[in-house]
């Protein structure tokens, strides 16, 4: 005699949350007033202050989100800050 076949359980599909397109501003501090546009034409990424007009410039590739465009900016920031520093 064979075995009865278990009912398959129905698989279920994790769902991404989007991610976060505006973000707060690093020289100005406000929040949501940074703005990430990517151009997948020229493979370029802008993140801009609504508020300061900073803005940041970086090349994406296909798999480039909003929120490493940010990151981006950030770690620049910071690149510059510590250099700065150490030249004081």
């Amino acid at each position: 005699m064979g075995k009865r076949k278990s009912s398959a359980k129905p698989v279920t599909k994790k769902r991404m949350d989007k991610l976060d397109t505006v973000f707060c501003c690093p020289f100005c501090n406000h929040g949501t007033s940074v703005e990430c546009r990517i151009d997948m034409k020229n493979l370029i990424g802008e993140a801009v202050c609504g508020i300061c007009q900073e803005s940041f410039s970086t090349s994406v590739t296909a798999l480039t989100e909003p929120i490493d465009i940010y990151s981006e900016w950030i770690d620049e920031c910071e690149r510059v800050n510590t250099v700065e520093d150490d030249a004081e």
